[in-house]
C-alpha cells in the first residue's frame, strides 16, 4: 500500500511551550491507523495540523498528501485534499435535520430555492449506501451520542474525503453502538478508505487498527503492528514505563455507614413521573461502591440528585454521617460532607479561563477570606502539596486550566473536591476521555480517599474498572437498582445481563450466585 499521507518531523511550538518535537506520521491507503499516547502527548496537535487547523506556517517540518507536498492554510484546504476531521465534540445544528447537517453548505438547489426532495432522497441514498439506519428527516436533537457521531462520518464521506481522522470517538458510546461504528470503519477500509482512529480505549484499538503510533511528550516513539503486539507493550511505549498493574484496588478497613439512601423516587420534576424508583443502598466508610447501567439508565441522575442538582424527590430518605440530608443545593450537601465529581468536568467541574489554583480552591473559598479578602498565602499552603501530590502536569498553579489535558483537568477537578474534606466521594465516569497513565493515578487517588476512611461511589461505564475497584457493585435499569454482586464472582456477562433487565436485586452474596 501506498502512503496515502505523510507527516515528516513535525515541530509545532506554542510560546515556549513545544508540543510536537518531530513527530514524523504515515498513513497509507486502506488502512486504520490508530494514535495513542497520554493526554498532552501530542495527539490533537497532530491532527490539528493535518486537519489544517493549524496553517503550514505555524509550524516547522512537511506535510505530503499521495506524494505531492500540501501546504493547508485552512480546515477547507485540508478538506479539498480529502482529509476529514471528525473532533470529540461533534459540529452539527441540533435545530437542523440530518440531512440538512449533511448538505449543509452545499444544498442541492432547484433555481435560487433549495430541492427538499432532492436532498432528501440523495440523503437517504447516501445513508443507505453504507448500510446505517438513521431517518434523515429526524432532527438531531433527537438523536443518541452515538447516531449523531454516524451523522458526521456520512457527512464527511459525502464530500469524497480519502482520510477519515476520528478523535475519541467511543468516549460517550454504549457498547451496542460501538460495535456499530467499529464495523462501518472496517466496512469503509474494505471500499478503500484510509482511517486515523485516537482513543484511550486499547481493546478496541487492537480489535479495529491495522498500524499503532504511539507519541509521547511531542515525539513520535514507535510504530507497531496491530496484530503482533498488545496492550501491556503499547502502555509501556506510552507511560515510558511498564504498569504492572492497572488496577491498583487496595482494599481498606471497612467502618460505619456513611451514605444511606432508602426507597428513592425521583422525578425530572413536580409534573413528571419518577425517573429513579425504589433505589436503596448503602456506603461505608473505607468502601467503594460501584455503580454500572446502560446509558441512560440513571446513574448520573442518580449522583446528580444526591447533591442537590436534579430532580424532584417524590419519596424516600438520604442519610450522611447518620443526618438526613434533606433536598437542597450542592452546598448544602458539601456541607453535610456529600461532594460530586460530574462525569462533564468542562460544564459542572471547573472554570476553564482561571487559573488551576483558583479552581481548586473556589469550593471552599471562604475557608480562605474568613473576611472577604482572600489570603493567598494560605491559599497557596493548602493547593501545592495537593497540586503535587495529584501530579498535575502544569507549569504551576497559575497556569489556566484550559491549557492543561483532559486528563490533568480531571485532576484538578478531583483536588477541589479534596478540599472540600468530604465523608463522602460521588464519582462519575472520572476516568472518561483520560490516557492509561492518569487512570492509574486516578485510581490511587480513590484507594487514598478509601484507607483515609471515606466513603466513595463510583459510577463507570468501563465493565473492568468497576469490577476491580469496587466492593461491592449495584447495578441500574431504567432507574431502578436490578441487581447487587460481589465483583470476585461477577462476570461481565451476568453484569450486562442485569443492566439490561435480566437481573434481580437480590443480597451481594446471592446476586453474585446467579443473575437471575
Amino acid at each position: 500500500m501506498t502512503a496515502l499521507l505523510r507527516a515528516e518531523r513535525i515541530v509545532k511550538r506554542f510560546g515556549g511551550v513545544v508540543a510536537l518535537d518531530g513527530v514524523s506520521f504515515e498513513l497509507k491507503e486502506g488502512e486504520i491507523h490508530a494514535l495513542c499516547g497520554e493526554n498532552g502527548a501530542g495527539k490533537s496537535t497532530l491532527i490539528k495540523v493535518l486537519g489544517g487547523i493549524h496553517p503550514a506556517d505555524s509550524y516547522e517540518g512537511g506535510l505530503h498528501v499521495a506524494g505531492a507536498r500540501a501546504e493547508f492554510r485552512s480546515v477547507r484546504d485540508a478538506e479539498s485534499a480529502g482529509i476529514a476531521v471528525i473532533h470529540q465534540e461533534l459540529a452539527l445544528v441540533e435545530e437542523m435535520t440530518v440531512a440538512e447537517n449533511v448538505f449543509l453548505g452545499a444544498e442541492p438547489l432547484r433555481g435560487p430555492f433549495v430541492d427538499w426532495d432532492r436532498m432528501y432522497g440523495e440523503a437517504e441514498r447516501l445513508f443507505a449506501r453504507f448500510g446505517i439506519d438513521v431517518d434523515v428527516r429526524a432532527s438531531i436533537k433527537d438523536l443518541g451520542v452515538g447516531r449523531r457521531q454516524l451523522v458526521e462520518i456520512v457527512k464527511a464521506l459525502r464530500k469524497s474525503s480519502r482520510v477519515l481522522v476520528l478523535d475519541e470517538p467511543t468516549a460517550a458510546l454504549a457498547d451496542q453502538e460501538i460495535t456499530v461504528l467499529l464495523d462501518i470503519l472496517r466496512d469503509l477500509r474494505r471500499r478503500g478508505m484510509a482511517c486515523i482512529y485516537i482513543s484511550h480505549k486499547l481493546g478496541e484499538v487492537l480489535s479495529v487498527a491495522d498500524r499503532v503510533t504511539v507519541l509521547r511528550d511531542g515525539r513520535s516513539i514507535v510504530t507497531l503492528d496491530a496484530r503482533a503486539t498488545n496492550q501491556d507493550e503499547i502502555i509501556r511505549h506510552m507511560v515510558g514505563r511498564e504498569i504492572r498493574d492497572l488496577f491498583p484496588r487496595r482494599r481498606a478497613r471497612v467502618g460505619p455507614t456513611l451514605l444511606r439512601v432508602e426507597d428513592l423516587d425521583v422525578a425530572p420534576d413536580s409534573s413528571s413521573p419518577p425517573l429513579l424508583r425504589g433505589i436503596s443502598f448503602e456506603a461505608r466508610a473505607g468502601e467503594v461502591v460501584g455503580i454500572g447501567g446502560l446509558m441512560g439508565a440513571g446513574r448520573t441522575e442518580l449522583l446528580m440528585h444526591l447533591v442537590g442538582a436534579w430532580g424532584k424527590r417524590r419519596r424516600g430518605r438520604v442519610e450522611v454521617g447518620g443526618a438526613p440530608l434533606e433536598p437542597g443545593t450542592p452546598r448544602d450537601a458539601m456541607a453535610a460532607g456529600l461532594v460530586l465529581v460530574s462525569e462533564d468536568r468542562k460544564r459542572y467541574g471547573l472554570v476553564l479561563d482561571k487559573s488551576v489554583g483558583f479552581n481548586m480552591s473556589l469550593s471552599v473559598i471562604g475557608r480562605f477570606a474568613p473576611h472577604g479578602i482572600v489570603d493567598e498565602a494560605r491559599e497557596q499552603l493548602s493547593i501545592r502539596p495537593l497540586f503535587d501530590t495529584l501530579r498535575i502536569k502544569a507549569r504551576d498553579v497559575e497556569a489556566e486550566v484550559r491549557e492543561l489535558s483532559g486528563g490533568n483537568q480531571q485532576k484538578v477537578v478531583l483536588g477541589k473536591a479534596i478540599l472540600v474534606e468530604p465523608k463522602v466521594v460521588l464519582l462519575d465516569e472520572p476516568t472518561r476521555g483520560i490516557d492509561v497513565g492518569a487512570k492509574v493515578d486516578v485510581y490511587e487517588l480513590v484507594n487514598r480517599l478509601s484507607a483515609e476512611g471515606k466513603a466513595v461511589v463510583l459510577v463507570s461505564s468501563e465493565l473492568p474498572e468497576l469490577t476491580h475497584m469496587s466492593d461491592r457493585i449495584l447495578v441500574l435499569h431504567e432507574g431502578a437498582v436490578s441487581a447487587e454482586f460481589e465483583p470476585a464472582a461477577a462476570s461481565p456477562e451476568m453484569i450486562l445481563a442485569a443492566a439490561m433487565g435480566h437481573g434481580r436485586r437480590a443480597p451481594a452474596s446471592v446476586a453474585a450466585a446467579s443473575p437471575g
